[in-house]
């Protein structure tokens, strides 16, 4: 496997989502469509047409966030569930921290960050948006 990335769709605030995503992150949008830009978008709902057919953020490190308004027009609808995180291996315990503090903020802490018995520094979270967060550091072995 060459390496995975989150594809996240969300009911009207991708685009407010992704934002906040790069302030924790950092990186740059390196590719962002709306529905607008698409042949056939004048069938559309007006209030529709601004909204986020795909993004994606690009960290520093290359990985890949992307994203998607679901459209009402479509019948489409986002259910928040537990099936899914987003699972973030950190390079430090302070890396971990700096994320988990940032992702939480206005969310739910679902396990705060500790050590644990399987030699990993791990928090859990749900961030303001709903999506899932687990970040890990692990140690190195001895």
């Amino acid at each position: 496997m060459l390496g995975t990335n989150a594809y996240f769709n969300f009911q009207g605030n991708t685009e407010e989502a992704m934002t906040f995503y790069k302030t924790v992150f950092g990186g740059e949008f390196t590719a962002f469509g709306r529905f607008s830009d698409m042949p056939g978008c004048e069938r559309m709902p007006v209030e529709e047409r601004d909204k986020m057919m795909h993004i994606t953020l690009t960290t520093p490190k290359g990985h890949l966030f992307m994203a998607t308004d679901v459209l009402d027009s479509m019948e489409q609808k986002v259910v928040f569930g537990n099936n899914c995180y987003v699972c973030i291996h950190s390079e430090s315990e302070q890396e971990t921290d700096q994320l988990f503090n940032a992702l939480s903020e206005e969310g739910v802490i679902e396990m705060p960050v500790n050590k644990t018995f399987w030699g990993a520094y791990c928090g859990m979270c749900r961030d303001k948006y709903g999506t899932q967060w687990m970040i890990t550091y692990t140690y190195p072995v001895k």
